[in-house]
């Protein structure tokens, strides 16, 4: 295998791979071989050409986007005679046991100075409730109130997979179905094309995003549990969305109804510059562009006052089960996204290098270029407050504070609703510290009634 993988190795002009195989002890030569063997000749020549030509965005020409079909918040969601259909249709799908989730949670927490999956950080304002345990809580509150399954596939990486399952041996209460697998892993490149080592005997790889999940799907089956257990639609969101409503019944009503093989939640961006991609459509299809390849013009374009492209995409997917088949079965590859990054190296001497500045190319897919792929497509704007609040930055906005924040006023608001004061700052931001288990109460209503007449709120307070 060594002979075949050299020869491979030096058609594609990466001899330098073994520069420092005398060095390696037989595990270590082991582990390269194998790395290397996995490597794809074809798409690594793809690659190397990207970074010659500097192509960036394989797919958007500036000026050829458009706004999108939305259908847009209502004053009063429960008035809404729309919304109360679409409810209906997703609260049959649910209790028909039709709907699957997809969890993504591949990510460390590492930009948050957490040592461990992204998914473990804790958040929970007065109990420090973990990410994926807050996720959980909703997942077995809608099973209890829909009498139901829901399979949960979480989607993991090379670099956390082991850990995730081990921790949710932890869990006291956890759904009965999960099944988890990991996302492909790419090697990165330098200026020249060349394939990082990132020590003597191991390549430099990164998760090859959460667009990989189509491939990571197809290698590991799980198309085919889901459609063994006969499941419909399929809810997609991301680990370090606290507030998502997971399996919003009105979203997955409207995705039925509409007949759509995708859907999307999106929110109004808070101003130009946030960083969501921009939901629109390029020559009648629906398309998701990276705000890092949307033009600064694009980006500050107005219509009647509000922004031209302001349909943030907050990662919050519905796929119809038959459209995920025919994306698997007919090899629909999603196009790759390169990104120039510091890459953590050795140098010739084999010597760790820690770069100031950006030194090499990742490549990734977002599951969002499936869209133009989809026959039928429904795009649905939700409230920020009530839908999105993403860890992503150690301080500041989309923050741990500010999650733990979001989660405070969310449930100050449903105190609001069944006739408590809440005492909030000039920000309207709850100043009491609040924390409600979805297994306690899963929205407003069903606080209401079964909040106990005696009930005072204190600071903190914990519903759970």
């Amino acid at each position: 295998m060594e002979n075949e993988i050299r020869e491979k190795m030096n058609r594609a002009g990466q001899e330098h791979v073994f520069r420092f195989w005398s060095d390696l002890k037989e595990n270590d030569r082991d582990v390269l071989l194998k790395q290397l063997e996995q490597v794809d000749g074809d798409q690594l020549a793809g690659f190397q050409n990207r970074i010659k030509t500097g192509d960036d965005a394989e797919h958007y020409t500036p000026g050829t986007l458009e706004p999108v079909e939305v259908i847009p918040l209502p004053d009063d969601e429960r008035g809404s005679s729309d919304y109360q259909e679409a409810s209906q249709a997703g609260e049959a799908l649910l209790s028909e046991g039709r709907v699957g989730i997809i969890l993504v949670a591949g990510g460390q927490g590492t930009r948050l100075g957490y040592d461990g999956p992204k998914g473990f950080f804790p958040v929970g304002p007065v109990t420090d409730r973990t990410l994926f345990e807050i996720h959980l809580e909703k997942i077995l509150a809608l099973e209890k109130r829909y009498g139901c399954t829901l399979p949960l596939y979480i989607m993991t990486s090379e670099s956390n997979h082991r850990t995730t399952v081990e921790g949710f041996k932890r869990f006291a209460a956890k759904p009965s179905s999960i099944t988890f697998f990991q996302q492909g892993m790419l090697p990165t490149l330098d200026r020249h094309g060349k394939l990082i080592l990132e020590e003597k005997g191991r390549l430099s790889r990164a998760p090859d995003g959460h667009g990989g999940l189509l491939t990571a799907m197809k290698r590991n089956r799980v198309l085919e549990n889901m459609m063994s257990r006969d499941l419909q639609v399929i809810f997609y969101f991301q680990v370090d969305n606290v507030l998502t409503k997971i399996c919003d019944p009105i979203f997955l009503g409207l995705h039925h109804l509409r007949g759509a093989e995708m859907s999307a939640k999106t929110v109004y961006k808070r101003d130009a510059g946030e960083k969501l991609g921009s939901i629109g459509r390029i020559g009648g299809r629906v398309v998701t562009i990276e705000y890092t390849e949307l033009s600064d013009e694009e980006k500050e374009m107005r219509r009647d006052g509000r922004l031209k492209f302001g349909q943030g995409s907050i990662a919050i997917h519905a796929f119809s089960v038959s459209f995920l088949h025919r994306l698997i079965a007919g090899n629909n590859e999603l196009p790759f996204h390169i990104a120039f990054k510091k890459i953590a190296a050795i140098d010739e001497l084999g010597e760790p290098v820690r770069p100031e500045t950006p030194n090499g190319y990742k490549f990734e897919q977002f599951i969002f270029d499936a869209f133009p792929h989809a026959r039928s497509v429904m795009v649905m704007e939700t409230r920020r407050e009530q839908d999105f609040s993403p860890i992503k930055n150690k301080s500041g906005p989309d923050s741990p504070e500010r999650a733990r924040q979001d989660l405070c006023n969310i449930y100050g608001l449903w105190l609001e609703r069944c006739g408590y004061t809440v005492n909030r700052d000039e920000a309207e931001d709850v100043i009491e510290r609040i924390e409600i288990s979805s297994l306690y109460a899963m929205d407003d209503k069903e606080l209401c009634d079964r909040l106990p007449q005696d009930f005072v709120l204190t600071n903190p307070t914990l519903l759970a």
